[in-house]
């Protein structure tokens, strides 16, 4: 809509996090349709490096202060394992990376001109796991993409439970004007679509109970980030963008502390301040 991407010249994306590092924030999150996709040409870095995206996130974190590192949103085509690497050797970024697949057939993939495989996917989560095994790995969904058959969204589901991701996004397909979607044959209808939609939230929120169960009795670290205003809880979250809910002073919020978590449920980690 906004014409090809551009990229931010780096050295203002550097002064820029510089500056809010320096201000007392917390946390900063870089932001794009395609994050993967920055390149900036002829602007060669300190070490002689043309800049690229992994380019990028080394520079910010090597910025001294106390603070988290986030980004989104990648696109599996331009994921490398050099950006994975980045991230494992990062001081300050989270092992969080929020991947969209849309859909686990490569049919579907091929159609909605996604340019990777589900087996290339598969092999980006084994290799993230594999760099850091705290992953938190989280995704977007779309259910009913014309021509999908119920058979193909099964092969969407079998890939969320090989995965286990932390949470997703689900959309039901909608047309959108203007778009190659828009033309092509939809005989599913959308209250079929809705009940592979039900089918898939259930499957996820079992896989996401189990990840929060399995956290139960552990330390993490988290950043306070607010409070509820329905039971005066904290509001933080840890490294890998996982929401834990502690009770203690509002003072807390804006600052790192660490937490045992006492409690699990589907989407929310419970857990107590260690002094």
């Amino acid at each position: 809509m906004r014409g090809r991407e551009r990229s931010r010249d780096a050295s203002k994306v550097l002064a820029e996090a510089k500056a809010i590092i320096d201000a007392g924030y917390k946390e900063i999150t870089l932001l794009g349709q395609n994050v993967n996709s920055y390149a900036v040409k002829n602007a060669v870095s300190s070490d002689g490096e043309d800049w690229n995206f992994p380019k990028l996130l080394r520079e910010i974190d090597s910025i001294d202060g106390d603070y988290i590192l986030r980004f989104m949103t990648s696109h599996p085509k331009d994921c490398t394992p050099e950006l994975l690497d980045a991230m494992a050797e990062g001081k300050h970024t989270a092992h969080h990376l929020h991947l969209p697949v849309q859909c686990g057939s490569n049919r579907v993939l091929k159609a909605m001109n996604r340019r990777y495989t589900r087996e290339k996917y598969l092999e980006l989560v084994r290799m993230a796991r594999e760099k850091m095994p705290d992953i938190s790995l989280t995704s977007d969904i779309i259910v009913g993409f014309p021509g999908e058959t119920y058979e193909e969204f099964q092969e969407t589901l079998s890939l969320v439970r090989e995965v286990k991701y932390t949470s997703i996004f689900t959309f039901i397909y909608s047309a959108r004007e203007g778009t190659p979607a828009a033309k092509m044959e939809d005989p599913v209808p959308h209250a079929e679509k809705a009940r592979w939609m039900k089918e898939l939230l259930e499957t996820q929120e079992k896989i996401a109970a189990e990840r929060c169960a399995s956290m139960m009795g552990g330390r993490q670290r988290v950043l306070v980030e607010g409070v509820d205003s329905r039971d005066d809880s904290l509001f933080c979250r840890t490294g890998t963008n996982i929401v834990v809910k502690c009770m203690g002073s509002p003072d807390l919020v804006g600052s790192f502390a660490e937490c045992e978590i006492t409690d699990a449920k589907n989407w929310v980690l419970q857990g107590k301040f260690i002094k």
